[in-house]
């Protein structure tokens, strides 16, 4: 592909989102999102296209998308809410997929996460699983790229860890903590995704980082490098949650889900498959561990509060 093209991303000022735009606008294509967040104080909104989502219309969608060669697709939600639900996600992302075969898209990079199974008793995993067959049956060119967890500065999981080692003696972890993680540095899953919008050859990728730690190890590993080892000790997990549960209602937030719990122990996010980073987190966390947990990353607040920044919530 030559030349400057419009690239289309949704959730440009969110997490994940801001890394593609940022790398897209550096390799000198036009950069238009779709977001919720149409007055964000991102430090690149100026140079972005803003389409905000109305009431997520087909017609309007396709409307959105005209004109693009790549839909970037970041969108999702964490868990249901009062506010936002996993089953309006998946009706919301399927509509997106259509209206982008109205919109005469080339290329669909689509962010979905590891070990998806439409049989899952976990709404987050079927969901995922539900749109990546949408996706595959849609006619459209994609890469289905499947993230366990990501870290950078914006993020929550490991942010949220350090920040409870900084404050609590002791870190309780859900049995014996000895379920796996791969994470993955966002900016690399940014660039692989960049990447990924430049082919034409439909993929499935496990986006997964190149270190592989045990919950308890991450815990531990995290201590080490913000100097704040703790005892960490397994518990049940209905006490593990109790306690997030209390933890995420003082700070007005929801901490972890059990859904996210139960993935967790069930391995779900560990995947046999060679890295697609080659950003190492112990290397990152020991350049930002001067500031990893000093403070805690509110999903709701980055819910509810459009206007600001990932990094002031």
């Amino acid at each position: 592909m030559t030349g400057p093209q419009l690239h289309v991303v949704t959730g440009a000022f969110g997490y994940s989102g801001k890394y593609i735009a940022r790398r897209l606008l550096e390799a000198g294509h036009r950069v238009r999102t779709l977001t919720n967040s149409p007055r964000s104080r991102s430090p690149f909104a100026e140079q972005i296209e803003v389409h905000p989502f109305q009431g997520w219309s087909r017609f309007r969608l396709a409307t959105s998308l005209q004109g693009a060669t790549v839909l970037y697709n970041t969108y999702w939600v964490r868990f249901s809410h009062a506010d936002f639900t996993h089953a309006a996600a998946v009706e919301n992302t399927l509509r997106l997929f259509e209206a982008a075969g109205d919109a005469g898209i080339q290329r669909v990079v689509h962010l979905s996460i590891t070990n998806p199974s439409e049989d899952s008793a976990l709404e987050y995993f079927r969901g995922k699983a539900r749109l990546e067959r949408a996706l595959i049956h849609s006619g459209l060119s994609y890469a289905i790229l499947r993230p366990a967890v990501l870290f950078g500065e914006e993020d929550i999981l490991i942010n949220n860890i350090a920040w409870a080692l900084r404050r609590f003696p002791a870190f309780p972890v859900f049995g014996d903590g000895r379920y796996r993680l791969q994470p993955i540095y966002v900016d690399d899953l940014a660039k692989l995704a960049v990447e990924q919008g430049a082919r034409r050859d439909s993929s499935i990728i496990n986006a997964v980082g190149p270190e592989t730690f045990t919950y308890r190890e991450l815990v531990e590993t995290i201590g080490k490098i913000i100097r704040k080892r703790r005892l960490v000790v397994g518990v049940p997990p209905w006490i593990g949650y109790l306690g997030s549960a209390i933890i995420g209602r003082l700070m007005g937030d929801v901490m972890i889900t059990r859904d996210e719990v139960k993935g967790l122990m069930a391995g779900l996010l560990y995947v046999d498959a060679p890295p697609a980073g080659d950003t190492p987190l112990t290397h990152w966390a020991k350049e930002h561990a001067d500031r990893l947990g000093i403070r805690y990353a509110s999903e709701l607040a980055r819910r509810r509060k459009r206007t600001e920044s990932y990094e002031n919530l």
